[in-house]
């Protein structure tokens, strides 16, 4: 039967006994993690959130009724003991901080029992994904996800402290606001006091951050919930939370310049590792045409090259019909020592470049005795492929893969298969960490769907000044006074200069296809702030979610997020979404239809 704690006080968590407690007495409490009983003697290991410490029940050391209840503990039972530190009379477990000790329990109290668990509470667990978030508060005692909750907390206490010392303000901004286009769907909260009117949760703090630059509070920041309605993916959750920062009287190179050093503080503190400062800069352009992505991962080289003057004029249609496109290009990435590749394996190259928009995928395998095995060779010369393999500093047993098409869809796919490759040869290594800022993005991107232009990050970017006669002409070579900071080929945040002049930011509206009227419906209370002088300011936020994920070397911020929701949006956990009831929805003037499939 479960006992109360009755005046107990535990002394020490777990893994905060050391040597030094060796013949005290000490009172701990946790979880059972397993019991083995050798007849006169019980072992139980007791786990809390430091650690795990083995505790001896032997007769003679605790009563009789006690060594009784010993003999009842079962995983996951919620015990207290009091007893005495000593040293392991049997092996020492190198694996454990508390290894070389073991408390002998002379009171025993049962706080909680517990039924079987329907999956073993242990590091690295290989049950279902799905098992283990539908149960959460049980995978939450795992120690390598409490590992992990516990880095997340002392990054956000080291970046407050941080901050505060950089002459930052924390400052919390509104959860209810206004719906607003551009970017992502927002998640909407209907008004019961204005019926037929929604409040927005916020995408971020964006628009607040610039209102409070215009009113003084020249530095802000905010650990801060945002919600997207969007598609999920392994770095990507409906809500999350942004390590949110603005800045006035800046340039772009202020914020980069406290950021690094942010980096380099949490880097140093959390995980005892140098980040070489400053961080490595690169253009957009640049990293488009050397890896194909915007946030490259620089622990590899496999770079992309550009062979389309090597290839210009030869008779190979897929090569010949890419280059007579506007903006097409053929571009070829270097395998090195995969040559040997079975035809199988390069077929599901093949597939998985086709999944990035590719209609296929030319290769060409030098074998080691410096023959080709091509799927194109024999459209080209001899002395053009000579040319071409040179132009990919192919040597016996390298694997050469091109991309031709527009540069757009070259880019992700040879992209995409440098990483996709980069795994399966074992170049990704965890244990390095490779930032690049990527600077002077577009301001503006295409969209087919909506025919119109589209800003890149959002509409208050600033364009950097030596493009912005272009404008009106050529919209889409203007680049923008913008930057993200990547890690490993992850962005970990982004940011920008903002346009702080009404005219520029107006401007900026009219190209993305708003009147003045409607730029002034929706944004009214920012174009009105301008008007009271504002001065230049620029901002950053991370995603605290990913930086922890890489951080913590995990493959998912599922893993770093104490109530994480699944690919569809939904917690296994609580069943949310869920239906209201219809009470509810009468007062909100909400009526719920079936929607045809």
């Amino acid at each position: 039967m479960a006992e109360s704690m009755k005046g107990m006080h535990r002394s020490h968590r777990c893994a905060e006994v050391t040597e030094r407690e060796i013949g005290a007495k000490v009172t701990l409490m946790g979880w059972v993690q397993k019991s083995r009983n050798k007849g006169g003697i019980i072992f139980v290991d007791l786990r809390d959130r430091t650690g795990v410490m083995q505790l001896i029940f032997e007769n003679g050391s605790i009563d009789g009724e006690g060594f009784e209840k010993a003999g009842k503990l079962r995983s996951e039972f919620v015990i207290a003991v009091t007893g005495t530190v000593e040293r392991r009379s049997g092996a020492v477990n190198e694996n454990l901080a508390t290894g070389t000790m073991e408390v002998r329990v002379e009171y025993l109290r049962i706080l909680a029992e517990a039924e079987t668990p329907p999956f073993p509470i242990e590091e690295n667990s290989k049950t279902k994904e799905e098992i283990r978030l539908k149960y959460r508060y049980l995978d939450l005692r795992r120690p390598d996800i409490q590992r992990n909750l516990m880095m997340r907390s002392q990054v956000a206490m080291l970046t407050r402290q941080f901050m505060a010392r950089e002459g930052f303000l924390e400052i919390e901004t509104p959860m209810l606001g206004k719906s607003t286009p551009e970017g992502a769907r927002d998640y909407l909260v209907p008004s019961r006091v204005h019926p037929g009117s929604f409040y927005a949760l916020p995408q971020s703090p964006q628009l607040f951050k610039q209102l409070l630059m215009c009113s003084g509070y020249d530095r802000y920041i905010q650990i801060a919930r945002c919600f997207r309605d969007e598609d999920l993916r392994a770095d990507r959750q409906p809500e999350f939370t942004q390590i949110d920062m603005e800045l006035s009287f800046v340039d772009a190179e202020d914020v980069m310049d406290v950021n690094e050093r942010l980096l380099a503080y949490l880097f140093r503190e959390v995980l005892a590792v140098d980040v070489p400062l400053p961080i490595q800069r690169m253009s957009w352009q640049e990293a488009m045409d050397r890896f194909g992505s915007d946030k490259p991962d620089l622990r590899f080289g496999m770079e992309l090259v550009n062979v389309s003057e090597v290839v210009k004029g030869c008779e190979f249609a897929v090569f010949k019909n890419a280059l007579e496109l506007k903006d097409g290009s053929v571009r070829g990435i270097n395998a090195k020592r995969q040559g040997g590749m079975p035809r199988k394996k390069i077929d599901k190259l093949v597939e998985f470049a086709k999944g990035y928009g590719a209609k296929g995928l030319a290769y060409a395998a030098i074998q080691e005795d410096g023959t080709l095995k091509s799927s194109f060779a024999k459209f080209m010369k001899e002395e053009e492929m000579t040319a071409l393999v040179t132009a990919m500093d192919g040597q016996p047993g390298d694997l050469l893969l091109f991309a031709a098409d527009r540069n757009k869809i070259v880019w992700n796919v040879l992209g995409a298969l440098r990483l996709e490759l980069a795994g399966e040869m074992g170049l990704l290594n965890k244990n390095e960490y490779r930032f690049v800022w990527i600077t002077e993005f577009p301001l503006l991107e295409w969209s087919d769907e909506e025919n119109r232009f589209m800003a890149m990050h959002h509409p208050f970017t600033m364009p950097m000044e030596e493009d912005w006669d272009k404008i009106d002409t050529d919209p889409g070579s203007v680049r923008a006074k913008a930057y993200d900071i990547v890690l490993n080929g992850t962005e970990l945040g982004g940011g920008s200069v903002r346009i702080h002049q009404n005219d520029i930011q107006e401007k900026m509206f009219e190209v993305l296809g708003f009147t003045k009227e409607q730029a002034w419906e929706q944004f009214s209370f920012l174009l009105s702030a301008f008007k009271y002088g504002v001065p230049p300011h620029a901002g950053l936020a991370y995603g605290l979610d990913r930086l922890v994920m890489l951080m913590a070397q995990e493959d998912s911020i599922r893993d770093v997020i104490a109530f994480p929701k699944v690919k569809d949006a939904s917690c296994l956990m609580t069943q949310a979404p869920a239906p209201v009831d219809g009470k509810q929805l009468e007062e909100l003037a909400i009526a719920v239809c079936s929607r045809e499939e």
